[in-house]
């Protein structure tokens, strides 16, 4: 098979359905290949890109393969010739063997590995362990994402929270309701084998060669229903509405945890199991797992996190900013964008999970306390744009030497901006304008908040500590000469986006373990190892391939 990179397709060529696009990949790859169409058996696209840089020649780039009429022999003749007339660059000839999951064991050990929390982290560490014949057991304390989303629902509709099951608990995790982006800043083998299992599950072909793949919120929830079918499809069993409520340490070592689990009609049934190998994936916002784990002795840290709030702007305003007047184009789609800067004395803002065409949404997990978040649905058609507008919070910005100083920051500021909101999960909210003169709002100009619960207009600055509503001032003029009309007046700020990221790490060695108890396995985005549902499930995978290893030396 042929690979070749750069390939430039105009937008005059395109009418946003995909079987244009593919005719006008296949025809720019002959051209480059300079040969006819019909030598081309088979035309894959592995790569697509929009490249925005002139607004006056906005186009796309593919990395496409090809697979020539005459196969292999034809292929190396192409190339050799290609060589000859100097025109060989950005192609090559690609024969990858795929990553895939670790193979059965040849004997299950007698106790089966405990999996704390299906986000992506745990989802794909347990299918890891079930493919490979470990038979796991995958524990979610929320709901089956059918269930959540419903929940979900209520919870906009009425302002009735069930802190068990919400937008962060719940099969999925916190990435099942915010767009399901795939995007990620590391880089990992893992990475396609995610990719195809999203879609054996459902999600969109397509991801498998944007270069930005989103899923989108309303077709991930039966994306990791299927992904929980296959777990138990592979011999693993999955429990919703069953909760870690005591890690149980012998010598050291884990020994098993206990269970709590929530029948249909309320009653709790707490129940011991038996495990040397016990995964923590419980995500972000699972602050009384973090608790146990403090009461446990098991080693922890602080780690820099960030805080904020989430901005709004007309979606056609930045898709104009971003391709000028090629915005609308069927073929682009809503633009994104992804902004950071740095000031003076060391501090960062950033924006954070960007959703084209999306919702402000509320992600509240415990009573009397407001944090939002953004999602987008698949087709990214809402009228605004919203990101979340962050500054880091660094260790030595808290007091003391708890570990979980910054749960309790993340604590105080969504009480507080319970309160500026009146109550109910209504979210305080300011204009650009006024925030950047410290002045009150009284209501919105163009852009409508999104925000379900709905905004008490006002001030937001008294929610977050100084230091990152200074560093957010001081900012936003900055990114507004890097995006036009970032820094409009009129644009929302909905506060207060609070779990980003974890503001704890449990400490790992290099064998994937915790250094102050083995058998207790730390993994993805609450335990501090990763950032997003790619990241999450990667770390996932690994820390199953990990496991499997060392059962098989006991």
């Amino acid at each position: 098979m042929i690979e070749v990179s750069g390939i430039r397709v105009a937008l005059s060529a395109l009418d946003g359905s995909d079987a244009a696009e593919l005719a006008a990949c296949r025809a720019a790859l002959a051209r480059r290949l300079r040969v006819r169409e019909g030598e081309l058996a088979s035309v894959t696209r592995r790569r697509r890109s929009i490249d925005a840089r002139r607004h006056d020649d906005v186009h796309l780039t593919f990395t496409l393969r090809a697979e020539l009429a005459g196969g292999a022999a034809a292929e190396r003749a192409l190339l050799a010739r290609l060589r000859r007339r100097r025109a060989e660059k950005n192609v090559r000839v690609v024969d990858e063997r795929p990553y895939e999951f670790p193979s059965p064991v040849a004997a299950r050990p007698s106790e089966r590995p405990v999996v704390v929390g299906a986000g992506c982290a745990g989802l794909f560490c347990a299918l890891a362990l079930a493919r490979a014949g470990l038979e796991p057991l995958l524990v979610e304390r929320g709901d089956d994402a059918s269930r959540r989303a419903e929940v979900v629902e209520t919870h906009n509709a009425t302002g009735v929270l069930d802190p068990e099951s919400n937008i962060q608990f719940g099969v999925g995790g916190a990435g099942t309701f915010s767009d399901g982006k795939l995007q990620t800043g590391t880089k990992s083998p893992a990475h396609r084998l995610i990719l195809r299992t999203f879609v054996e599950a459902g999600a969109q072909e397509r991801i498998l060669w944007d270069a930005k793949p989103h899923v989108g919120s309303d077709v991930l929830p039966r994306v990791v229903t299927d992904i929980v079918r296959q777990i138990e499809e592979a011999g693993g069993e999955v429990r919703t509405r069953c909760r870690m409520t005591d890690l149980l340490v012998e010598g050291g070592r884990v020994r098993g945890v206990t269970l709590e689990t929530r029948g249909a009609d309320g009653e709790t049934r707490e129940e011991r199991v038996e495990a040397s190998c016990v995964v923590v994936a419980c995500g972000h916002s699972a602050r009384d797992v973090f608790g146990l784990l403090r009461e446990r002795d098991v080693a922890m840290e602080r780690k820099t996190f960030a805080m904020g709030v989430r901005i709004e702007h007309l979606q056609a305003d930045i898709d104009r900013a971003l391709w000028g007047r090629a915005a609308g184009h069927p073929a682009l789609g809503a633009a994104p964008y992804s902004l950071s800067c740095h000031l003076d004395g060391g501090r960062s803002a950033f924006s954070f999970c960007m959703c084209p065409g999306g919702y402000v949404v509320s992600a509240a997990s415990e009573p009397g306390g407001v944090c939002t978040n953004g999602m987008s649905l698949s087709d990214r058609a809402g009228t605004n744009a919203n990101a979340g507008l962050l500054a880091n919070v660094f260790p030595d910005d808290l007091p003391g030497d708890d570990p979980l100083a910054g749960v309790e920051l993340q604590r105080r500021c969504e009480r507080a901006a319970f309160e500026a909101g009146g109550g109910a999960f209504v979210a305080p909210a300011q204009l650009v304008g006024d925030f950047l003169a410290d002045a009150p709002s009284s209501a919105p100009g163009r852009v409508e908040p999104t925000y379900l619960r709905g905004v008490t207009w006002g001030k937001i600055g008294g929610c977050l500590p100084a230091y990152v509503t200074d560093t957010l001032r001081a900012a936003i003029p900055l990114l507004g000469r890097r995006l036009r009309g970032f820094d409009a007046a009129d644009a929302v700020l909905t506060g207060v986006e609070t779990r980003s990221s974890s503001p704890v790490r449990v400490t790992r060695g290099d064998d994937g373990q915790s250094v102050s108890t083995p058998g207790l396995w730390p993994v993805g985005e609450g335990a501090g190892y990763a950032g997003g549902i790619m990241s999450a499930a990667t770390d996932g995978i690994l820390a199953a391939e990990k496991i499997v290893r060392t059962l098989a030396e006991r």
